[in-house]
């Protein structure tokens, strides 16, 4: 929260000094700096003269300076010496306590801050008593008294909506709407929030207080993503970056602010990034009230993200800076970092089962906290399972399923007794529970259901955002749940059933136009249709991977290996891919382009070992039924990184790679429809290159060459974009970046900087083809199955029907061999799965993969 500074002034001024000091004071918001010269001035006058009231004015003022750049140790010294100024009047020392208020807060003593604020109260006027309790409330935010906050604000605004309305009235307003803004936002009250924060940044443009208008633009990101708008978030964001600089703690401040946000929106890699940010900035400001926060956003990160050693380690820190806080609303939150970590780490004890147990009461009494409360209670009860305590784990479940039958009617509360929590339990947690429930009782139909009606409230959940990250982070709530289902469903041993799962929870986190139930009929079909293809859909089961194989003449479902072995193996491929691509290319292993023997050259030897290693991992089980069919493959978890063409057993074989059955399916029918529309005409190629590749102007020639309809473009942001309105193929040779933090900042480097997978949400049409020809740009991030992010995902989620890309570095010469062989094939009629894999064949070029449904000629 970045909340307001306090200056008030004295209707009128006793002396020069005074006033010059006052004058300081006033400027200590727009120039700390000139603030503070002048402040020592009057200080240094002040003493010569026998003036205590412009000395408490001028430390005053000093103080305040320093802590608008950030030394909030300084600023508490020189208020303490405002304050011990012999013969200073009681009402200038008590001015002083309200400015050391907000400071003590920072510094991470907000009960003290509310002390202090105690003794000041006597001795001021109605309006600075007004002023005080602006300040009050930063105090009462941060202990998680949210209600008393907003009282406080409104006490105050009450009073200086009638004030007389001088500059510092004003920036009281401003300040007092700012923060009860802040607060509300901490209450999900957004619109409420909005209105506050746009009424401060009005009074405070009018009143011509940049420093106010600059705090309030900061909540701005904070507040857009609270409210679902991403994008916006992050424009909003680098506006504030910019106005905060040369504030590092209020900057450092904003950033954990920002953080909060987005990891409450399911964004913990963007989370991260301002985290790494902020934490090291607060240190060094001492902002410990603001610090301690930022690392328990940092542990939950961590957690999130799969380090529990590191979540573990930073949330025990984080708990015992809010113990020494005194900050007892907060410590709740850390145990539950805690004991998840531990609970991560296993193994499961009965002592553990107890904490987690007295945690989630503890989260129930707290502040907004009965959500995390009913999630930790189903973590609890699953625990108790794991050490057989059934008791234990049926007392949990009891509890989240107690007004189940009428939990669908928010707001109404339950006819008996107290909600003791139990009203706001999750929907998927809510329906996990149930599941539980009827599996214990071996009923497996009711477990389904209660399954299907719980992804059911989840997908309805997930339609209220557009941008594909947060429609994905937000279908990650279902996920446990999801997997119970599919759990059962591997239990039954039953390969359509497991289909039929692993299809409907990818169809969740779908894009929106893609969320139509799947038909595994009309899915064998065209896979017949599709030159017999087979379609391999990869899902895990716990610490296994299996494989759901569907034909046109059958569904088998096959055990593959365990996860982590895949994954492990899945790493040493794409390093040894790399290994082979620098031999190739840079070690003289001959020229690129040339005929290639079967297997890869130059290092090829340990990508040739590794790559078989992979294959029997992924494909020996499913050989003899594959055959050497045209494949459809939907990858899971680490297999969205993975260089399908270099597994010898892909090899020269037609490959698409899809997030899902269903999004194979949609990807034809587009292709299907495109057709219709284009007719005989032949397709709008357009292609582009970007900065600082040897060889990318020549392949961008030679693809122009390659086709009847063909321009080249300038290789800028908003002429490709422009350029994507009307082309259907699309060819970009540039330099590309993976962010697999934050996937969607993922971009392709043009001249005037990346094209991003951000800015193509925009885009009401994509090419039917689109090929990236340049490092990385085929590799995606899956927060759930369904929704790889990335630069491919956004690709078809916008209307592209395929999509060919690398999977890992690869040199420009290398690039323009291989994507020249691709399009003199696409332009002889070769569908572009086809295309590419004899392409690659022929240069020994496997970087590159084909995503999307590329089974089909474009001409």
């Amino acid at each position: 929260m970045s909340d307001t500074s306090d200056i008030p002034v004295r209707p009128t001024a006793p002396c020069p000094l005074v006033e010059a000091a006052e004058a300081a004071l006033l400027r200590s918001l727009v120039d700390p700096g000139d603030a503070d010269r002048a402040a020592r001035v009057v200080l240094s006058a002040a003493g010569r003269s026998g003036a205590p009231e412009a000395a408490a004015v001028a430390l005053r003022a000093m103080a305040l300076a320093a802590r608008e750049l950030g030394d909030l140790d300084s600023a508490e010294r020189h208020l303490r010496a405002a304050i011990a100024v012999p013969g200073a009047p009681r009402e200038r020392v008590a001015q002083a306590r309200l400015s050391l208020v907000t400071v003590r807060t920072e510094l991470g003593h907000p009960l003290q801050a509310l002390r202090l604020a105690a003794l000041a109260w006597a001795y001021l006027c109605p309006l600075d008593r007004a002023k005080l309790d602006t300040q009050r409330a930063v105090a009462l935010a941060h202990l998680g008294r949210h209600q008393e906050a907003i009282a406080s604000c409104d006490r105050a605004l009450r009073c200086l909506a009638e004030a007389p309305g001088t500059v510092d009235d004003q920036r009281f307003l401003a300040g007092g709407l700012l923060n009860r803004g802040l607060v509300r936002c901490c209450r999900g009250e957004w619109d409420a929030a909005m209105r506050d924060l746009t009424a401060c940044l009005q009074i405070s443009r009018q009143a011509g207080l940049p420093h106010l208008a600059r705090l309030s633009a900061a909540n701005l990101p904070f507040l857009a993503v609270r409210r679902g708008d991403v994008a916006g978030a992050f424009h909003y964001y680098r506006e504030a970056e910019d106005t905060l600089f040369g504030y590092p703690e209020r900057l450092a401040t904003m950033r954990a602010d920002f953080a909060g946000a987005l990891l409450a929106a399911h964004l913990p890699g963007e989370a991260r990034a301002m985290l790494d940010l902020a934490v090291p900035e607060l240190e060094a400001c001492g902002a410990r009230v603001a610090l301690a926060e930022a690392r328990l956003k940092l542990a939950q990160v961590e957690l999130l993200t799969g380090d529990p050693h590191r979540a573990l380690q930073v949330g025990e820190r984080a708990a015992e800076e809010l113990a020494a806080q005194e900050r007892s609303a907060w410590l709740p939150l850390a145990r539950e970092v805690v004991l998840r970590s531990r609970l991560a780490l296993g193994p499961v004890t009965a002592e553990l089962v107890a904490g987690l147990i007295a945690c989630a009461d503890e989260l129930e009494d707290g502040f907004a906290q009965l959500p995390g409360a009913a999630a930790l209670r189903l973590t609890a009860a699953e625990a108790a399972l794991a050490v057989d305590d059934h008791p234990a784990a049926s007392a949990q479940l009891a509890r989240l399923t107690r007004h189940a039958a009428v939990a669908g009617l928010p707001g109404e509360p339950p006819a008996d007794g107290p909600l003791a929590g139990e009203w706001q339990v999750p929907a998927p947690v809510r329906q996990h529970a149930l599941a539980l429930e009827a599996a214990l009782q071996e009923d497996v139909p009711g477990a389904f259901r209660a399954v299907l009606e719980g992804l059911a409230e989840v997908g309805e959940g997930v339609e209220t955002f557009d941008d594909p990250s947060l429609r994905a982070h937000a279908a990650r709530a279902g996920e446990r749940l999801a997997a119970f289902g599919l759990a059962l469903a591997v239990r039954d041993g039953r390969p359509g059933d497991v289909f039929e799962w692993a299809e409907r929870w990818r169809a969740v986190a779908a894009p929106a136009h893609g969320r139509a139930a799947p038909d595994a009929g009309r899915v064998r079909a065209e896979l017949a249709e599709a030159g017999q293809a087979a379609l391999v859909e990869f899902v895990i089961d716990g610490d296994s991977l299996l494989a759901v194989l569907v034909s046109e003449e059958r569904v088998l479902l096959r055990w593959l290996a365990g996860v982590r072995a895949v994954e492990e193996a899945v790493v040493r491929l794409r390093y040894a891919l790399r290994r082979h691509g620098e031999a190739r290319d840079w070690l003289g292993a001959g020229p690129v382009g040339a005929p290639r023997a079967a297997g890869p050259v130059g290092g090829g030897a340990a990508l040739e070992a590794v790559a078989r290693e992979v294959e029997r991992l992924l494909f020996r089980p499913l050989a003899a039924e594959l055959g050497d069919r045209p494949l459809v493959l939907v990858p899971v978890g680490a297999l969205h990184t993975m260089p399908w063409s270099a597994l010898p057993f892909l090899r020269e074989r037609p490959v698409d790679v899809a997030a899902s059955a269903a999004g194979w399916s949609r990807a034809r029918a587009r292709t299907r429809a495109r057709r219709g529309d284009r007719g005989r005409r032949p397709p709008r190629v357009v292609a582009a290159a970007g900065p600082g590749l040897t060889h990318a102007q020549a392949e961008v020639a030679h693809v122009l060459a390659c086709h009847r309809d063909a321009r080249e473009v300038p290789g800028r942001t908003e002429p490709v974009l422009a350029a994507l309105a009307g082309a259907d193929v699309l060819h970009l040779a540039a330099h590309g970046v993976f962010h697999a933090r934050s996937p969607l900042v993922s971009g392709i480097t043009l001249h005037d900087g990346p094209l991003m997978a951000y800015d193509l949400l925009a885009l009401e049409r994509a090419p039917e083809l689109v090929v990236l020809s340049a490092c990385n740009s085929g590799m995606s991030r899956a927060p759930v199955e369904g929704a790889p992010l990335g630069l491919p995902g956004t690709f078809l989620a916008q209307g592209a029907s395929c999509v060919v890309a690398g999977m890992v570095p690869v040199a420009d010469e290398a690039a323009r061999a291989v994507m020249s062989a691709f399009h003199e094939l696409v332009a002889t009629g070769q569908p572009p799965d086809a295309a590419l894999a004899a392409a690659s064949a022929k240069t020994g070029v496997y970087e590159f993969v084909c995503f999307g449904a590329g089974d089909r000629p474009l001409r």
